[in-house]
């Protein structure tokens, strides 16, 4: 099916280069935003009017989308958002998961004032009363995913850190979808500061115990998902 896309228009006088750039980043966004969803089809002409362009940024744009897995050339059909696939995300989920643990047992190894510095920013936004929790789903989604982005950066492994932010911006349509149910806000929140205790404790089997149980909730979001809650998520970003 062929999709009306909804993007606002592109900013004058950039490069080819710049250009692919904006292209890149305003399409992922709205794949993130539900604006464009698995399945959808388009073409590189449809992309090119509605952002008043020319094809050359528009395809090195969506080139660059293909090869990091958010895209598929169709062959005299266009472009489609990859359709979901359901062993692939279980993958990545488990990936995610051998990554977090292996930071979680490097932090719990480091001195405790050096861990309490490396998280002290995460403690500040996850050690505060239910009173003061924010209740947006959409932006606990974006702490949530900053949450976990942190602890592998704090363990201080630069490449451990790129390949999670990659396998992070893979899954995050379904944390999106996860945080359209309110108990979920409250349950990262829990789940968060308990993580984090565990961590400045140095209990590390503790804490790879909670994470993992942390994420595997997430990761049943996965067989549960069905076009029609695409779509009324798509509805709700306007």
């Amino acid at each position: 099916m062929r999709t009306a896309l909804r993007i606002s228009p592109m900013p004058g006088r950039l490069s080819p280069g710049s250009l692919a750039d904006v292209v890149y980043e305003q399409i992922k966004d709205d794949l993130f935003e539900f604006r464009l969803l698995p399945g959808d089809l388009f073409t590189e002409a449809d992309i090119a009017q509605r952002l008043g362009v020319s094809r050359t940024p528009v395809r090195l744009g969506l080139a660059r989308l293909e090869r990091e897995g958010f895209l598929l050339a169709r062959p005299r059909a266009g472009w489609q958002v990859r359709p979901f696939d359901f062993e692939r995300f279980e993958a990545l989920y488990d990936l995610r998961i051998v990554l977090e643990q292996a930071a979680v047992e490097r932090l719990c190894a480091r001195e405790p004032m050096d861990l309490a510095g490396r998280l002290g920013a995460l403690q500040e936004v996850w050690f505060v009363p239910p009173g003061e929790r924010i209740g947006d789903g959409r932006l606990v989604a974006q702490l949530d995913e900053a949450f976990h982005c942190a602890v592998v950066a704090a363990a201080g492994n630069a490449e451990m850190a790129q390949v999670h932010r990659e396998v992070t911006e893979k899954i995050r349509i379904i944390r999106r979808l996860d945080f359209t149910k309110d108990f979920r806000v409250d349950a990262t929140y829990d789940e968060h500061a308990a993580i984090l205790r565990a961590i400045l404790a140095r209990r590390a089997a503790e804490a790879a115990r909670m994470l993992r149980a942390h994420i595997e909730l997430s990761k049943s979001v996965v067989r549960k998902i069905t076009v029609h809650m695409l779509h009324e998520a798509r509805d709700r970003a306007g």
